[in-house]
């Protein structure tokens, strides 16, 4: 089974999400955390949390690059406790218990995805609000197909 590890090719994430996942740390695509957002709420680095930040499992910090990569079992379970338990810190959840399924099925979405491609595939993420609520489009980036073109940051962060 494969999930995605955050990746860093510069230190861009670190000025323009509010809390930055850290390198190697498992992602989801962590839409939920936009699901009763409107146009209002997309000012700053919240919009760019929105339009392009995958969710770190570990800090619930964003990234706006994973990998995919190999994740054994033990490590699933793990990960599946942590983001039940940050359902019922963030979200109100009324116990980690009653949390799990919807954190499994969350990491089993992202799994899903991941398992359609090759280890080391790059992925992003872009969101945008419709009347029917948050589209999400994911952009591959295949091992053999990686140039420095496709990952640069060209222009300046302070826009």
């Amino acid at each position: 089974m494969n999930l995605a590890r955050a990746i860093h090719f510069d230190e861009s994430d670190q000025r323009v999400y509010a809390s930055p996942a850290r390198t190697g740390e498992w992602c989801i695509s962590g839409g939920f955390e936009f699901s009763n957002w409107s146009d209002g709420d997309l000012t700053g680095k919240a919009r760019q949390a929105f339009a392009n930040g995958w969710f770190g499992l570990e800090t619930g910090g964003r990234v706006t690059f994973v990998a995919v990569t190999r994740i054994e079992p033990a490590e699933l379970e793990t990960l599946t406790d942590l983001l039940a338990q940050h359902f019922v810190t963030y979200y109100g959840a009324p116990s980690a218990e009653a949390a799990r399924p919807v954190a499994a099925e969350e990491i089993a979405q992202m799994a899903d995805l991941c398992d359609e491609h090759a280890p080391n595939t790059l992925l992003t993420v872009a969101r945008e609000l419709t009347p029917a609520g948050v589209r999400e489009a994911y952009r591959v980036i295949r091992p053999e197909d990686a140039g420095l073109d496709q990952i640069a940051i060209h222009g300046s962060l302070d826009d």
